[in-house]
Formats: structure tokens, sequence, C-alpha cells
């Protein structure tokens, strides 16, 4: 939708074209005949004037000649030295998100959107929106990035390419199923990966389909989410190129885990880093090498000192880039779990600290599963009543939660550390609450 006048009135970018030009030409002295001379008629630039006729690119040049002002200004009504600075502010804004400055980005992309000359460039707009999304998800505000991001998908507008479209819908995916929303993430991602666009799919749609398929994970919906990274991953041969390659394998290795293929797992992914450590980003790069560690500890838990090397590496990379601090947060999970699998339970409970310490109000799954691992360590750590409140706080986070396989897997091990506490009561309902997530 377009701009209103203050009465209320609907006006439209051919409108405020016509205004622009009679003002300037008011302002220059100038009839509408003398403008028009020899070129146009007068009638013509009247009918520009009150926005009854669209100016071609070749006469909106003429004009803009005539009036000696530019031809930017005539089309989006800033000057050409505002649409340096605005595109200065955004190169700024995205090298600040981009080096791990997710504050600075934050607040750069929102003077940027607060910047009236903005207003009409639809989109460099766009450009500052999609980037606050991203910056202030990278700051834990999951509330926001969506209210940003579904903003953005509702709006639409022709200066939306498709592949910005495919990347709102990516953002707006990830941001769900980080908050556990796993309904409307499957919602936004399966609205765009119709029949048609699984006919032709290209390096944009592979990476929402694997996106997609995580919250298939996520949500417990294995049958589902094989099936679908089977289909990923043929898409991605066909294509042949890394980034499609790296997003298939990554989440495909995900869904393998979990049905219980763990060497199957590992080769897919093993195949995702050696892609990526070529041809990708940092950020990504970080991320993915957080996930292989979690992979490595849960199928060769007898590497765990190689998964720590490689969770320390992938924290460092992590606080480099534009990672989000959930990023940040799984990486000192791995930390945790890592160091305890190799027994150091000092070292252990400081990076479950420091877990802890980065979590928000607003990501409850999180919440709860730090909570469970700092229960673990206190309970190994011998420090019984520790250990029992870790356990209660992460149950009341866990019972504000919609039931879902990975919830059931939270009850069940807390069940199992309940039971080592001899806490039988507390044990047997974390347990009934295990089968009822999963329909039992």
């Amino acid at each position: 939708m377009g701009p209103t006048s203050s009465q209320g009135v609907h006006v439209t970018s051919q409108d405020l074209v016509g205004q622009r030009i009679k003002t300037i030409r008011r302002q220059r002295g100038l009839s509408q005949a003398q403008l028009a001379h020899p070129e146009l008629s007068d009638s013509y630039v009247s009918l520009i004037e009150s926005g009854k006729r669209t100016p071609t690119p070749a006469v909106l040049e003429l004009l803009a000649q005539k009036l000696d002002c530019s031809l930017t200004y005539l089309v989006n009504g800033v000057t050409a030295e505002q649409m340096e600075e605005l595109d200065l502010g955004l190169r700024f804004a995205r090298m600040a998100l981009e080096n791990g400055e997710v504050a600075e980005a934050r607040r750069r992309y929102r003077e940027l959107m607060e910047d009236k000359s903005i207003l009409g460039l639809n989109s460099l707009r766009e450009d500052a929106q999609f980037g606050y999304a991203r910056a202030v998800e990278a700051c834990g505000d999951l509330d926001e990035a969506i209210r940003v991001l579904n903003s953005l998908m509702e709006s639409g507008g022709e200066s939306q390419t498709p592949s910005r479209r495919v990347a709102i819908a990516i953002a707006l995916c990830r941001c769900y199923r980080e908050r556990g929303d796993y309904q409307d993430g499957v919602r936004v991602g399966e609205s765009l990966l119709s029949e048609t666009a699984r006919s032709n799919w290209n390096d944009d749609l592979i990476e929402l389909g694997s996106t997609l398929l995580s919250v298939y994970i996520m949500r417990g919906d294995l049958l589902r989410a094989r099936q679908f990274a089977a289909e990923l991953l043929s898409a991605a041969e066909t294509l042949g190129t890394p980034r499609s390659i790296v997003a298939a394998c990554w989440n495909a290795a995900i869904a393998a885990e979990h049905v219980g293929f763990g060497e199957e797992a590992m080769s897919l992914i093993e195949r995702a880093l050696a892609i990526q450590s070529e041809t990708g980003g940092p950020r990504n790069l970080a991320r993915l090498r957080g996930a292989y560690v979690k992979l490595l500890l849960q199928v060769r838990p007898d590497e765990a000192a190689v998964a720590r090397d490689l969770a320390l590496r992938a924290l460092g990379e992590l606080k480099e880039s534009s990672s989000s601090v959930v990023d940040v947060i799984y990486c000192s999970i791995y930390l945790a779990q890592a160091e305890l699998a190799l027994g150091d339970l000092d070292t252990a409970l400081g990076y479950a600290q420091q877990a802890m310490d980065l979590i928000g109000d607003n990501n409850p799954h999180l919440h709860s599963e730090v909570h469970l691992l700092l229960g673990q360590i206190y309970f190994m750590q011998r420090r019984d009543e520790a250990c029992s409140t870790e356990l209660s706080v992460a149950g009341e986070s866990l019972k504000h939660l919609s039931a879902t396989r990975k919830v059931a897997e939270s009850w069940q091990h807390a069940a199992d550390t309940m039971a080592q506490l001899g806490d039988h009561d507390a044990s047997v309902d974390a347990y009934q609450r295990a089968l009822a997530c999963v329909g039992l």
C-alpha cells in the first residue's frame, strides 16, 4: 500500500512524482508551457503534475534536466546526497552485523528505519527492516524479530524480489523454531514450498526447505523429516551447488541421527563441513561446526576431547560473526557437555552458567534445557539440594511448553535424574508427562 495524505486520500507514487515536478517548477518560476517547450506539450505536463499520466524514464530525465534537479529526487523524493548517506548507513549497519557487533547493528538499522528520507525508497527500506530483524534476532529478541519479519511478509510489494521473500521466510521459520512455535514455523515454510516451487528448486528454496526440515525434527515429526530430507538431498545433488549441498546435508544429518542412523549422520555432516570450510561464510561455518560437535558427542562419545576443541573454536568464530545469542548459548551447552563427558565438572559448570546468563525471558526451551544440564552437573558433584532445585525450575518451564518429542525427551531426562536422587514421586510424574507428550 502506498502513502496517504494528511486528509486520508490515497496518494500513489505517480501522484508524488507529479507533485514534486510541480513544486520545483514553481520554485524555478516556470509556467507549464515554459517547462514543456519545445519537446513536450503544456497539457502533457499538466497531466503529469496532476498524477493522471505516468512519465516515461526518458521524459523524467528530460524534466530533471530542465528543472536542474536530480532524477533521483524526482523519482524518490530524496537528493543524490541523501541516497549516498542511506547507502553508506546500510553498509555500516551490515558490516556491524557481519562482525558480530549485533547491538551496534540493531541501533544503526533502527536509525535508518526512522529516517524520513527512506520512506519512499521501498527497496532500501526493506533492506533496513530485514537487517534490523536479523540484528534483533541475533540479540535474542525473537518476539521483535518475528513482528518485523511478519510485517515484511505481509507488505510484500513489487520491490520485494523472490529471493528476498524466501530469505524473510527462512528467518521467520528459524525464529519460530527457536521460540518453540513449531506449527507457525511449518506454516511459513510450507506456504512458500508449494508443489510448483518444489519442481523448480534453487539455492534459496533448498535453504528454506532445510530450515523447514529442522522444524519437522524439533516437532518430532521424524517420518516426515526423513522423507523430506531425502527429497532435499536429491534436489541438492541435481543442483550441484555448494550452498544447496551444505544446507541439505546439514539438516539431513540431524534427521538421520534422530532416527538412529548415527554414522550416516556423521558422514553427511562431515561432507557439509568440508564444503562449507572451502566456500561458505564464517557465521554458517561456526554454526555448522557447533552442530558437528553435538553429533560427535552423541554418536562418538569417546571423542569428547576432539568435540571440546572444535566447540572452543566454534565459540570464538561465533563471537566474531553475525551469529545470534542463541547460537552462542548452544555452543556453550556443547562445551559443558564435552567437559562433563571428560569429567571436568567445574569447567562444565562454568560453561553451563555462561549459557544461563545469556538466556532471555522469551526462550523457555533453552531455559529448561540449561537448568536440566545444571541439575546433571550438580548431581555428579553430589550437590543434591542444588540439583533438586534446578530440576524443579526446569520442570516449571517444561509445563508451559507444547507437547513435542523434544519436550518429551526433556521430561525423560528430568525423570532419570530425579530417580537417581531418590525422589520417586517426582520421577514418576516426570515420566508420565514424557509419555503424555508422545500421546501415550
